[in-house]
This record gives C-alpha cells, sequence and structure tokens, in this order.
C-alpha cells in the first residue's frame, strides 16, 4: 500500500502547521469524505479527510466538491462538536496509519470542552470517529461496525473506543544497530522485503523494496557466514540512511511508475523509481496529484453502473426494433403489388375455379411482364382470394405512415440514448443526479427519492465555467439540463453557440459577442474534448450565434436544430483543456 505509516508520519508533521487553526465550515461530500475549512494563521485552508476504502487518505487540498443539499447525520454530529472549535493537538499513533486530532470548543453553556477526532487509514477497515478523550466514549463514526460485524471492536455511538488489534512489530525509528543485527539473524532465510515489513511497523512492501535497492542485495551471489554478514550490513546501512530522513522530518515526496508500470508514492526518495518521476514540496500536493480524480471516478462509475446498464439496455431495445421497423417497410413496399393482384383476379374470377393454388393471368399493368402468377389459397374463392389481395394492399399502404413515424422516433430514442451515455463518460457526481432526474421527467426511471422537493423559481443546473486565454467566460454543458439552460436560458442572441457536428456532445456557448480566434479555437476544442470524438482527430465543430438556434416542439431535453451555421476542424488537446482555468457554478 503507497500510504503507509512513513507518509502518515509526513502527512501528521505537515499538519501540525494547523495546530490553533479554526475550524470555520465542516462539509461531507459524500459517504466516506470530510471537508474542514480552516482559518490558520497564514490564511484560509481546506482539510481533506477520507475514510474511502479504496482511497483512505489526510491532506491538504485545493479541489472544490459538491456537497449534498441535506447534511448527513456525522456531519450534522462534527458540526455541533467541531464547528468553531480550535485544533489543539495532531499526532501519529506509533507508527500506524491512525492519526488523532484533538479539538477544543465551549458548549451552548460557554464550558470548554475537547473532542478527539480518530482518523484511521486502513484499507477497507478505514475509519473516521469522533470521540470524548475524558470517557473514552465514542460519540459517532462514518462508518459503523456493529457487534454482527465485530464482536472485538464495535464503532457505535455509546461504544468505549477500542484500538486497532496490535501488530507487535518494532518502531523502525527507534531500532539499534545490535536489535536489527540479532532479529535479522534470527530470520536470516527469510526473503528481505517480506521480513522489513513483518518486523518493522509503517514500513510499506514500497519502502521496504526500496532498502534493499539500495542496499543492493542483488550483487550478493556468494553464500557463507562472511557472505551473509555482508547482506545484513548493507541492507542496515541503506535501512538507517532512509530512517535517518524519516526521523529528521526530511522528507521529499515524488511519484513515478515502477518497474511494472504501476504508478506509486512516496514521501521519501525511491532510487529504485526512473520512469515519469515528479517531485512535490509537499506531501498533500503529491497526494492530491497522485490520487487525482482516481477516488471520484471510482465513485461515479459504482454510481452510474445502473444507469450505464439500463442506457444500454434501452438502445439495444430501439437498435432491434429499428431492424423490426426496416423489415415491415420492405415488406409494405410491396402493397402496390398487392393492389394489382386483387386487381388482376377480379378482371379474371371467370378463369378461376375454387381450390386452384396459382392462377397465370396477363398482366395489363407491366408490358415486358406479359403473365403473372398469382398464389391463391385453394381454401378461399376467387373473389375472396381478391379481397385478401386488397386486405394487404390497405393494410401495407396504412403502415407505410405509421412505419415511417415510428423509424423517426427510433432513431431519435437511439440518438438520445447515445448523448446520454456520451454525458455520462464526463459526469461528475452532481452531473448524474441531473441525469437521473432528467430520465426521472421523461418517464424512463420512477423517482427513488423518499422526498419531494419542490423546485424553486431560481433552481438551475450545475455549470461548467471555462476562462480563455483571452478572459472570455466559455460555458460548457454536460448533460441535458445543463446544455438546456446555457443555450435556452442562459445565452443572448449574440452568444455564439458551438458543437460537434452530428456527433453526441456538449454545447458550448461563449459568453460574448466580441471575441479572438483564440478563443473560438479554445471553444471549439471544449465542444470536441466533451464529446464522443474526444479520442479522434480532425473532429468538425459547428458555431452559429444563439439567435439561429432553436428548440423543435415537443423534442427530446437538449435537442435543436440551428442553421447559419460554419464548421471548425480540430483535434482535441487534453493539455489544453487542462490548462484553461474553470469552475463550477
Amino acid at each position: 500500500m503507497a500510504l503507509d505509516g512513513i507518509v502518515t508520519r509526513a502527512l501528521v508533521h505537515e499538519l501540525q502547521s494547523i495546530q490553533g487553526a479554526r475550524i470555520s465550515k465542516i462539509y461531507q461530500p459524500n459517504d466516506h469524505d470530510l471537508l474542514f475549512h480552516l482559518r490558520t494563521r497564514e490564511g484560509n485552508a481546506k482539510l481533506l479527510l477520507s475514510a474511502n476504502p479504496t482511497y483512505p487518505r489526510v491532506h491538504f487540498t485545493e479541489r472544490s466538491f459538491l456537497n449534498p443539499q441535506e447534511a448527513p447525520m456525522f456531519c450534522m454530529l462534527l458540526r455541533k462538536h467541531c464547528e468553531g472549535g480550535i485544533i489543539e493537538d495532531i499526532r501519529q499513533v506509533g507508527m500506524e496509519r491512525i492519526i488523532h486530532i484533538t479539538v477544543r470548543q465551549r458548549d451552548e453553556l460557554g464550558d470548554v470542552s475537547s473532542k478527539q477526532l480518530i482518523i484511521e487509514l486502513m484499507g477497507r477497515h478505514s475509519n473516521i470517529i469522533l470521540s470524548d478523550p475524558s470517557s473514552g466514549t465514542i460519540l459517532d463514526g462514518i462508518h459503523h461496525v456493529t457487534p454482527s460485524i465485530s464482536s472485538y471492536r464495535v464503532v457505535m455511538p455509546g461504544f468505549s473506543y477500542t484500538e486497532p488489534p496490535q501488530q507487535h512489530k518494532l518502531n523502525p525509528l527507534e531500532v539499534t544497530g545490535e536489535l536489527f543485527a540479532q532479529k535479522y539473524t534470527e530470520e536470516a532465510d527469510a526473503e528481505p522485503i517480506s521480513w522489513i515489513v513483518d518486523t518493522f511497523s509503517g514500513v510499506s512492501p514500497l519502502v521496504a523494496q526500496e532498502i534493499v535497492h539500495r542496499a543492493g542485495l542483488q550483487s550478493y551471489s556468494e553464500e557463507g557466514p562472511e557472505a551473509g554478514e555482508a547482506r545484513r550490513s548493507a541492507l542496515w546501512n541503506a535501512f538507517t540512511g532512509l530512517m535517518d530522513s524519516v526521523r529528521q522530518q526530511a522528507y521529499q515526496p515524488m511519484s513515478g511508475a515502477n518497474t511494472k508500470g504501476k504508478m506509486v508514492f512516496s514521501a521519501v526518495e525511491l532510487t529504485m523509481i526512473q520512469e515519469e518521476v515528479k517531485r512535490y514540496e509537499s506531501i498533500s500536493t503529491c497526494m492530491e496529484d497522485y490520487y487525482g480524480e482516481k477516488a471520484e471516478r471510482d465513485t461515479v462509475k459504482q454510481k452510474t453502473s445502473d444507469l450505464l446498464r439500463f442506457l444500454h439496455n434501452e438502445r439495444a431495445k430501439n437498435i432491434k426494433k429499428l431492424d423490426h421497423l426496416h423489415a415491415d417497410l420492405e415488406e409494405a413496399a410491396d402493397a402496390d403489388q398487392y393492389r394489382i393482384y386483387g386487381e388482376l383476379l377480379f378482371a379474371s374470377l371467370h378463369t378461376i375455379a375454387k381450390g386452384d393454388k396459382e392462377a397465370v393471368l396477363t398482366n395489363f399493368y407491366d408490358e415486358d411482364q406479359k403473365e403473372v402468377a398469382i398464389p391463391l389459397d385453394p381454401l378461399l374463392s376467387p373473389s375472396d382470394n381478391a379481397q385478401r389481395y386488397f386486405k394487404k394492399y390497405n393494410k401495407y399502404k396504412n403502415s407505410l405512415a405509421v412505419i415511417d413515424e415510428q423509424l423517426a422516433i427510433t432513431k431519435e430514442e437511439i440518438r438520445y440514448m447515445d448523448d446520454l451515455l456520451q454525458q455520462l463518460a464526463h459526469a461528475s457526481m452532481n452531473d448524474i443526479d441531473e441525469i437521473r432526474e432528467e430520465l426521472v421527467q421523461q418517464g424512463y426511471l420512477r423517482d427513488r427519492s423518499k422526498k419531494t422537493r419542490k423546485k424553486k423559481k431560481n433552481d438551475r443546473p450545475t455549470l461548467h465555467v471555462f476562462t480563455s486565454s483571452e478572459g472570455i467566460e466559455i460555458y460548457v454543458g454536460k448533460n441535458n439540463l445543463q446544455n438546456e439552460y446555457v443555450t435556452n436560458k442562459l445565452a443572448s442572441g449574440s452568444d455564439t453557440w458551438l458543437h460537434t457536428k452530428d456527433i453526441p456532445g456538449s454545447h458550448v456557448v461563449i459568453r460574448s459577442s466580441q471575441f479572438g480566434d483564440q478563443t473560438l479555437e479554445e471553444a471549439a476544442q471544449l465542444a470536441a474534448y466533451f464529446s464522443q470524438a474526444k479520442e479522434s482527430s480532425s473532429v468538425p465543430v459547428d458555431c452559429t450565434l444563439i439567435r439561429h438556434v432553436h428548440k423543435p416542439s415537443g423534442a427530446k431535453p437538449g435537442f435543436v436544430i440551428y442553421d447559419h451555421q460554419r464548421t471548425l476542424i480540430v483535434t482535441p488537446d487534453e493539455e489544453l483543456i487542462k490548462s484553461l482555468p474553470s469552475v463550477i457554478k
């Protein structure tokens, strides 16, 4: 695991700069994360505490998070006991991945009380617990552990706090050369990396691998007592050299690709990493960059799985329906042939007898085809056979109009599903909620929310705003609700509208009547990037004024028609997109 006891020590060392800071606001964006807004002597700061089972972490952050309209119960409890409080102390438990934050606050009666926030960064067992240090009682935890889950360690309000089970390992910062040699001799046959991890607390396999790499143990191929002593000496020198930098809080945060090509990060120098090496000023910036959008993308992926499954199923059903309609259309195209059969049969009833399976008649309607063989039902009279062909003719003639209408509806459904699938590919947490709300409004899904939220007059979807290199605001809709608002409500007639030509994508609006070629190029880049053609080159992007963009009556959300357009050809450049300043409003 990349986040080990050494990274935790580096984090605590960095976090100690906020001792004395006041907690001004507390938010809980999702089930695993907390965001503390702090007022420090140096200014405002944001601290992220995450008990995410895949990406547990604690670090300063510059990212923006979308918060639920109603704060969860654990967040409300933290606001009661910690909001407005002062951070008195931040410390690590030994070399474990456990951080204790002590908060002092005045209660409703004006009395000073202390609360302890315990952050346990232990993979799927990660948790954030609020306790009363005077009694050792748990006030609540972000993740509950009931007696049915663990009889040894319950995390529920009212229970006493129990520390995670001890691993009985040595503290690597306190070990002496003699103790190291003794332990090494006892496990002389053990594989060095596994031995280091099993013997010393807070040391991950990654750091153990670095120690072995620094020791250069691969160069020792000899056997015997002298070779064993040389290995131990080399291992101790590498071990104590790395631990000296940890003891002195001399960290060198970095990330890079290991020998298997997997990205890793560390609080200490990893000499074994040679590929894609990046160095950072602080462990927080390192972790912020390393995790990036991984945690959010994983959460988004989990949250969109049911929507993706539904949309793919709906699309598949409409594709199948389209095939059936085309088959019906081909059959209905022969309607005139059935009318001719009926008329020829009526004109020659006297030449046909009941029981005939076929009638070969002169074709008056085709000069090239003198005779035509007409299949007959031997159980019907000649007159009834003729009537049967007229009924078929009328049926298919009437169905042609219906088939054409159904073809248009089905193609529109497929286009709509393609649009939504493309939007989910770029969706944030809030975007997903808006897409789900749209599907509920359109009658595709049932409303699963227990409470019906009244829509306010000033309710509007999330707005993604980029600023061009010329300082012009560019609005991007990442789902149909946002597209509708940006195009039909927010923009004025003289604003410029962009969209990929015949490709599902975002509505992009340049909110200015005057701008240069650079802004237009960057807006076209945004339109191409947030579209189904993101990975393509030479993407056609149409641009026109908003006054030439219209939504047909009864059309699906996000569907518009436009004219007076001109087409730009661009190749999406992710580096350019990331370089543009952006905010979420």
